[in-house]
């Protein structure tokens, strides 16, 4: 008779009987975050028409910037852009907190489809740019609601350990877009007329309508359990969020990376528009485009690169040493006038710019829980705003007094000390240079 062997001894489980859990399938398989992806890379793409269109709008208004005061009508512009979100972002993230996420992202690309619709329209009927002023005011009004929304339903509808991957893949989505958009953009504006890009914007709005549709979507358990004696008063959800903001180091470092680019945005929104225009031989919108593609390509290609061998850096030096860099090329794009080192440097700029873009968004996310990131965002988006207002305010008065060249080497000293600040915060919290494990 044969011995029982000690194997045959033990339980199934022991034996590696049990079933094998299966890891999630990828996120572009999975129908809701698919969904999203694709309405956000066709909408983005419109967007970047948009712009491309309103500085059109304003060359054309302006003789190609040759009056005066286009420097100023710039500045009003990017003021119009801001003034929704510092006016109205500090109180909406507790609304959207409260609401349904894909309801708030659907309803208001349907309303900025309309708004894009309206411009051309309006701007033939007076021939002025005030009106068209009130309506971007309108159209940015729209985005105080759709940014925050977009930003908290990412981790509602991905695996907590997909997070990154999947900021860095919708980030990969406004990069291709702003490259694609950029290019093509500028040549349907020199060609076609600033008029048939919104046309062409407005039917994005409406196809990432129909693509948030197919999100199936329910909203966070955290809503539906909080108990009535838990609930505070409206004024106090907004305080906490606030709170949140000046007190969460993880917060802390992903504001202070994004406030880098933004401010960089604001000089090269006033002072880089000009410096391109007046060093182009034939003043147009494709050099323009031409430039955000290679800023678009040099994203991608970094955002690739955080994904996969980069998240193993400790994120304050990686934040930290891309601003550093980025400076760098600003300065290489202030002190020329050649249109090929405008090129190098634009691409340069995209490589170390795009981790403040991929990494703060995850920090954010990770820093607040389901029931505050709609007030977190919405905070994100006002300070970021109130920074680019201050400095397309001083990049006015710089560029009119002295000149693009000095108001692009100062942009270049404020990202420099934001990359400095963002390696700091590693001394300030060590739990912050830890190592990101890869998810499965």
């Amino acid at each position: 008779m044969r011995r029982p062997r000690a194997r045959d001894a033990l339980p199934a489980a022991a034996l590696n009987l049990a079933p094998r859990q299966e890891a999630p399938p990828g996120l572009l398989q999975q129908r809701n975050f698919s969904a999203l992806w694709w309405g956000q890379l066709i909408s983005i793409l419109g967007e970047r028409f948009t712009y491309l269109a309103l500085v059109g709008l304003l060359a054309e208004h302006t003789q190609h910037f040759k009056d005066s005061g286009s420097s100023w009508l710039l500045s009003v512009l990017a003021n119009v852009m801001l003034a929704p979100v510092l006016l109205l972002a500090p109180f909406t993230g507790a609304w959207v907190d409260r609401w349904n996420l894909r309801r708030v992202l659907i309803v208001s690309d349907t309303l900025r489809a309309a708004v894009v619709l309206s411009i051309p329209w309006l701007y033939s009927m007076v021939h002025g740019v005030a009106p068209v002023f009130a309506l971007v005011f309108v159209l940015f009004t729209c985005n105080v609601f759709f940014l925050p929304a977009k930003s908290a339903i990412t981790p509602e509808i991905v695996a907590p350990d997909q997070l990154l991957a999947a900021n860095a893949l919708l980030s990969v989505a406004g990069i291709a877009s702003t490259a694609v958009g950029a290019l093509v953009g500028g040549w349907v504006i020199d060609h076609w007329g600033w008029t048939r890009a919104l046309e062409i914007n407005a039917g994005t709005y409406l196809v990432s309508v129909a693509a948030l549709a197919i999100i199936a979507y329910r909203p966070a358990a955290h809503a539906l359990k909080a108990r009535p004696e838990e609930r505070r008063g409206y004024l106090g959800e907004v305080a906490e969020g606030w709170r949140l903001l000046m007190s969460n180091s993880r917060v802390g470092l992903g504001l202070t990376a994004l406030a880098a680019v933004w401010m960089g945005g604001g000089f090269l929104h006033v002072a880089g528009n000009q410096h391109i225009q007046r060093a182009a031989s034939v003043p147009g919108m494709e050099r323009l485009g031409l430039l955000m593609c290679a800023l678009g390509l040099g994203a991608g290609l970094s955002t690739w690169w955080v994904n996969s061998h980069g998240r193993g850096l400790p994120r304050p030096l990686l934040l930290g040493v891309g601003l550093l860099l980025a400076a760098g090329g600003l300065c290489a794009f202030a002190v020329s006038t050649r249109f090929a080192v405008f090129v190098a440097a634009s691409f340069v700029v995209g490589v170390f710019v795009a981790p403040a873009f991929v990494l703060s968004e995850t920090l954010l996310q990770e820093g607040a829980e389901p029931r505050q990131r709609g007030r977190v965002f919405s905070a994100r988006d006002f300070l970021m705003r109130l920074l680019f207002l201050v400095t397309v305010t001083l990049a006015a008065w710089l560029t009119r007094g002295f000149g693009t060249r000095l108001a692009l080497l100062v942009s270049a000293g404020i990202v420099a000390a934001a990359g400095l600040l963002s390696m700091a915060w590693g001394v300030i919290d060590p739990a912050l240079m830890r190592r990101e494990k890869r998810s499965g």
